[in-house]
Parts: structure tokens; sequence; C-alpha cells
């Protein structure tokens, strides 16, 4: 083309600039002719031999980001368009996210990384400068082919090529470190953003604030939250959603709301994310009503909320005890023309699974199917961890095998949840099998996966294989260790000098090694934490060694662990087994004195212990004036209930408390099923049935364990009628009794002269709510049914 008819075509290009169409990328849409002409222009400079640079420079004028994008994605050899594209990077009039977009996607998907490299190298051989757009196209493109390592590598590249990041680059590589949990990495690159005088934009913040929030390092996101208002920047809703997820992931619902109607107050509208995100929060904490508010109030705003928030309200519903009133949502959902997805149906199956109803979960797990819903791994550990509680191990083993016909995959939980209850059925080869096969299939242990194993161990007595279990872990995961072993003996870190050293390594440009060395102290294992102390402990206690069960007490807080509620109730749990009575309510007292308050469990501790001591009364004391020192309940209702008690009239107390504690929402079944339990191992029968029929007719949902307690008693007591009347509650709730309560009861009736044939109808409504009779009736239960029938068909032909 000679010059002047291309400066004619640039003139005319430029006159109808303001008219073009600027969204030439899409398909519905094509350039004008004379982008075309200037794009076959730039072309042909860049197809000619020589200082391709310098006849892109004449031409800089007329080129914009629409026509760089253009001549890039047109340009058939790649090595030339990266060429143009590298020359760009250096234009701040060319540069753009579009047309890093562009050359990114088509990076990754020919996986060109290495010809984008050495396209780099040769421009810096000829002089020519290298922006920051090239790196961050190649940190980014990293990221999204999971090359973590490639992604840190170039960033700390850049430093060769004397190219300082911006904040789009910055950008690129926080998201890359916090997608693969390098927090302090990122804190420490995110310092040497502000140290280079690179002010971060609300993306960063966002980024940042995200990620240290689902990391569990909510004060370091809540502080960059409030950073942001001292840097005049305006939070959005991302900023807000992922600040709200950060205080209700440490329990500050009420901040959470607050900031939440700042939100709204400040002109930003929530979106369905945002609100979903408080509705999660809400009901974790179980602040079931508070969360129902939001609910309505994100209807009356014009947001659809979808089957995410049903799924929150539902979870919480049932976690609250409000069974059902979440089966009201639950079907709610199909009246709002809302079909559940596979979390709603993962929360049902937890749901049922926990209460007892595993065949009810076995048939959603099917619905789920013929609805188009393919069941995930969430939904068949639910269903596997419902079969192993009710012992049934061949059908639990056997739906794991299932999940593969449906191209699901066991995970660490599945097999976690299968040797937890091959240990609890004192399987324990099996339980070791298993653990061998994780790692066949690539199934690495988790935390939880030791702690399960160590308390099935420490269950059997089996101790000494626990501790070398959990010694195993501590040398496996210990970052002090690691460091001491990998660097020395005198290189011993904790927390914070590893934080000050990774800074260090930054500072230097060795932002590698300081990626390699926190991910090998992530890959090093799986380290002990508190929950681990406390089960070995328990173990220790439930075997009679308190005097060891202290010893690790007091370890763990030499090791920097706190000990919490559960620790708590561990070593008094220990006391008391050992006897030591008093000292178990010393340790009660001490917690009082260190500001840790006793969770429920605590209280349900101690009550369970003087219930077995026969001093169920002391235990609804101590429950009562729990219930006295909290600011929701009526102190006249507890005063009234506790006069009854004195009386003896149980029933009247337990209506009370059941009538307030109904009224407030804030139910806890626990300690009628304590005092229910305490009452039978006194042998006060009467007593017990007055709680079963109280919250039977209050519709609370009674344990299997107290409806087995009642079962045996009134069995062993010769009260059969009330026995069948407890069973048939089972059998009508859903829930399915282990096998050895109800072969108890069915050799009670055969053994009895005028019950016997009671015996043939349970059997047959068993059958009908889904009992594996085969499986289920013991032979000396086979033995006595034979022998009734071979009675009965005599007496039938004897004469008359």
């Amino acid at each position: 083309m000679k010059p002047q008819i291309f400066r004619n075509l640039v003139h005319q290009y430029l006159k109808s600039k303001s008219n073009r169409v600027r969204s030439f990328h899409t398909a519905s849409r094509q350039p004008t002719i004379h982008q075309t002409a200037i794009c076959n222009e730039i072309l042909s400079i860049i197809d000619t031999s020589g200082p391709m640079e310098e006849a892109l420079d004449h031409v800089l004028p007329f080129i914009d980001p629409d026509i760089a994008a253009l001549v890039f994605r047109e340009q058939k050899n790649l090595q030339l368009g990266l060429r143009f594209f590298i020359w760009a990077t250096g234009k701040d009039k060319v540069r753009s996210l579009k047309l890093n977009g562009v050359v990114e996607d088509v990076v990754v998907k020919g996986e060109s990384f290495e010809l984008f490299w050495k396209t780099i190298e040769e421009m810096r051989s000829l002089g020519i400068g290298v922006g920051s757009d090239a790196f961050t196209v190649l940190i980014s493109g990293y990221g999204r082919m999971g090359m973590a390592e490639k992604a840190v590598e170039t960033f700390g590249r850049m430093k060769e090529f004397e190219c300082k990041p911006d904040v789009y680059t910055y950008s690129s590589i926080l998201q890359v470190m916090l997608k693969n949990g390098v927090y302090l990495l990122a804190l420490a690159i995110y310092n040497q953003m502000i140290k280079s005088n690179c002010s971060p934009n609300v993306v960063i913040y966002n980024i940042l604030i995200d990620g240290l929030s689902k990391s569990g390092r909510t004060s370091d996101a809540l502080k960059l939250f409030d950073e942001m208002a001292e840097q005049g920047l305006s939070p959005d809703v991302f900023t807000y959603t992922a600040a709200i997820a950060a205080l209700c992931g440490v329990k500050r619902t009420e901040d959470a709301k607050s900031l939440f109607n700042k939100m709204k107050d400040s002109g930003c509208r929530p979106d369905l994310v945002c609100g979903s995100t408080l509705l999660h929060g809400l009901c974790k904490v179980g602040k079931v009503d508070d969360a129902l508010e939001v609910f309505e109030a994100l209807k009356k705003d014009g947001l659809v909320i979808g089957a995410s928030g049903y799924s929150s309200l539902i979870d919480g519903l049932f976690s609250a005890d409000r069974v059902n009133e979440a089966y009201t949502w639950y079907d709610r959902m199909f009246d709002e023309g809302l079909e559940p997805d596979v979390v709603v149906y993962g929360i049902m199956l937890k749901a049922l699974s926990k209460t007892g109803k595993v065949q009810e979960g076995m048939k959603l797990l099917r619905e789920m199917s013929n609805r188009g819903v393919a069941p995930d791994v969430y939904c068949y550990n639910a269903v596997i961890k419902g079969l192993c509680d009710m012992g049934l191990l061949r059908k639990a083993r056997a739906l794991q095998f299932d999940m593969y016909k449906n191209n699901c995959s066991p995970n660490t939980c599945t097999y976690t949840i299968l040797i937890r209850g091959m240990l609890e059925n004192g399987l324990v080869e099996k339980a070791k099998e298993l653990f061998s096969e994780m790692e066949k299939v690539g199934c690495l242990p988790s935390v939880w996966t030791y702690d399960s194993l160590i308390h099935g161990l420490c269950k059997i007595g089996e101790l000494t294989e626990a501790q070398i279990l959990f010694h195993k872990m501590e040398i496996g995961t210990n970052p002090s260790l690691f460091l001491r072993l990998s660097q020395g003996a005198d290189r011993v870190l904790d927390s914070a000098s590893l934080q000050i050293l990774i800074e260090k390594l930054c500072d230097s440009g060795a932002v590698l090694k300081a990626y390699k060395l926190l991910r090998k102290l992530a890959d090093s294992g799986v380290t002990p934490n508190i929950t681990t102390y406390n089960i070995l402990m328990s173990g220790m206690c439930k075997m009679q060694n308190i005097s060891c069960a202290i010893k690790l007490f007091k370890e763990l807080q030499i090791n920097g662990h706190i000990p919490d509620s559960v620790t708590y109730g561990t070593i008094i749990d220990g006391l008391f087994r050992a006897g030591r009575d008093e000292d178990a309510f010393g340790m009660f007292n001490q917690m009082e004195r260190r500001g840790i308050k006793p969770a429920v469990s605590v209280y349900k501790t101690i009550m369970t212990w003087l219930s077995r001591r026969g001093k169920v009364l002391s235990a609804i004391n101590l429950w009562l004036t729990y219930l006295e020192n909290l600011p929701n309940r009526e102190v006249d209702i507890v005063k009234s209930a506790r006069e009854s008690f004195e009386k003896g009239d149980v029933e009247m107390a337990v209506r009370l408390l059941l009538e307030m504690d109904l009224k407030l929402k804030d139910f806890n079944v626990a300690p009628y099923t304590i005092w229910l339990v305490g009452f039978c191992q006194s042998r006060k029968l009467e007593d017990a049935l007055k709680i079963f029929g109280v919250l039977k007719e209050f519709q609370v949902s009674i344990s299997p364990p107290s409806c087995v307690m009642l079962i045996h008693n009134l069995c062993k007591s010769q009260h059969l009628d009330l026995a069948i009347d407890v069973f048939i509650y089972t059998l009508e709730e859903g829930i399915i009794l282990m096998p050895r309560i109800c072969n108890l009861l069915l050799i009670s009736l055969l053994d009895s002269r005028d019950k016997a044939k009671h015996a043939f109808g349970l059997l047959r409504r068993m059958k009908s709510k889904g009992y594996d009779l085969e499986e289920y009736l013991h032979h000396s239960t086979r033995t006595l049914l034979e022998g009734y029938w071979i009675k009965r068909r005599g007496k039938n032909a004897a004469p008359g």
C-alpha cells in the first residue's frame, strides 16, 4: 500500500472514529473498513523483515486498544503476534485489559508459554523494553493452568528485565498465592507493593480480604477492610460480601448485620451472594430467627432467593432441632417453583441420617437421581455415616462401591467415616486395611482421619498404638521441627519468625524460594491440633489413665494450644470416671476463673455423671442454675420448674421448661434425654416415662439412645406393653434401632406366656419399615420363633 493511500485511510478512520463500533471482538459485530485497513497495514509491517518496532512507532498515533486486539487476533504467526503485544506493553496508549485477555486466552489454549518466554528474551536482546502487562499475562495464564510455582517464578524474574509490577501484576500474583494457600507470602507481597509506592485499588483489597477470610485469617482481613476507608476507597458489593463472610466466620454475626445495614445505607445494593452469605452465617450460629428476618427483607428488596438461601435456612433449622419447620421450608421450595439442588439434598440426607432415618435417606438418594440431580460425595457420605452409626457396615461399604457407578469417587471424608464405623464396632484390622487402601487410591489422610483412628484405638484400649500414631503426626508436620531439620538445629522458628523470614526473602527478590518453603511446610503432613489432643486425652480418660490425660493437658498448653471447652469437658469426664468428683468440680471452677464459658456439652457431661451416681435431682438443679444465668430465660418459670421437681411432679416441671424453650425457639433436647436416662438408671421408670410422654406430646424428637434405655429397662421389669409402645414410636419415626435391643424385646415377648403373638406383629411392622430381618435376628431369637410355631402347629393338630 502506498504511503499516501495509507494516510488517506487513516484520515477517514479518524473522522469516523466517533461512530465506529468499538466492541468488534464479539462475533455479532464486524470491524469497519477503516479498522480493517489499519489492521492490515500493521500486519504488513509486522510481516516484513527488519526493525518492525520502529515502523510500528510511526503508526502509533493511529493505534488504540481495539485495533491492537484485532491485530493480535488476525496475526497468523504467533511469535510475530507476541512481538507486537510485547511492543504494545511499553506504550501506555495501546495497553488494555482487553488486549491482555485476548493474548492470555491464545497463550493458555495453545500452551505457548515457552514461545512467550523466547519472544521476551529476543525483545530484550534488541533493546526493546518489556512492560508489566507481558508478565501479568504470563502470571495469570500460569494461574489458570494450575502452575502456581511458574507464576511465582515469573513474578520473581521481573527484576531481571528491569520491569516494575503494576497494580494489575500484583492483582494476578496475589490471586495465585491465595488460591494456593500461601497466605504469609501473599501478605509479604502486599507489603512489598506498599513499599514500592504502588497504591492498591479496590480489586486488590477484594482479593486479599476474600482470600484471608476464607483461610481463617479474619483479623488480617478486617484490618484491610478498615484500611480501605483510610485510603479513601469505597468498598463495593464484593468487598462487603468478603468482610461479612469474615465476621460470620468468627461468629461476630451482630457486626456482620451492622455492616450489611451500613452497606445498604451507603447506597451499595446487596446482591444475592451477599445476602446468602449473611443468611448462612446467622444460621451457622443458631440465629435462625434473625436469618428469617433477613430472608424476608431480601425478598422485599426484590432479590429472588434461590436454592442457596433455602439451603442455609433448612440447615439452620435442623441444627436448632426445629425439624418440622425445616421440612416446611423444604416443601416451600417446591411451592415457589424451585427445584432442590445437590446442596439442599445433602442437608436433608445429613438430617435424616443423624436422626436414624437411614431408609428414608436411601430413598431420597434414589429420588435425587430420578429428578436428574447427581448425588455428590457429600450426599453419599451423609448416608454412609448414617449406616455406620446404625452398625450396618456391609451396606455402608456397598454404598461406597456404588459411588463409582455414578462417577463419584470416595474422598478422605468417606474413608474417615468408614474407618470410624469399623473401629466403633471393634473391627480394628478392617479399619487399618481401609487406612492402607486410602493411600493406594490417592486419598491422603486428614487430621480427622488420624483423629478417628486414634479415637478408635483409644476406645478399644490400644493406647500405645494410638500414641505412636499421634507422635507420627507431630514428627511429620511440626513447622518448627521441619525447619530445624531442613535448615539447621539453630533455626527453630515460630510463626512470627517465619513471617519475618518470608518478608526478607521477598525483599531480596527470592520470592520463589519463599513460596517453596511455605509449600514444603504445607505438604509435610497433618498437624495435631487441639481436637487431636482432646481425642487422645479422652481415650486416656476412658481407660482410667487420668494422670496421662492431665500430662497431655499441660503439654498442649506448653505447645501453644489454648484449652477450649471440649478440653476441659474431657478432663472433667476423666476425673469423674476415676471417682475424683471433687477434682472434677474444681476443674469446672477453673474454667470459669480463666474466662472460658462452659459449653452445653460440659453441663451435659456433669449431669450425665451425676445421674449415673443416682443424683438426678442434682443434675436437674445444675441445669436450672445454668438457665437462670441466661439472659433470655424467664426466671419465674425456671423457679416454678425447680419447685415442681422438688415436689416430685416431674411431668409439670418438664412441661414448664419445654413450653419456655419452644416459645424462645432455643431448644436443646440433651438435658431432657439425660434426665430420662438417669431416671431409668435409678429404676424410676415412672418418672422416665413421664418425660417420654411430655416430649412426645410436644412433638420433640426423642433420641434413639433414650428409646433404647427405656425399652431395655421396661423389658427387664416386665412392663412389656410399655416397651412395645416405645418401640412402635421408633418405627413411626423411621428410626432403626441396633440389633441388640430389638432382639431383647422380641425374646422378652416370646418368653412371656401371653405376649408372644405380639412379637410376630412387630416383625411384620419392622419389615415394612425397612429392617433387614435376615441381618437383624440373632440365632437365639430365631430358635424361639421356630419353637413357638412348632407349639402352635402341635396345638392346631390336636383333637378339638
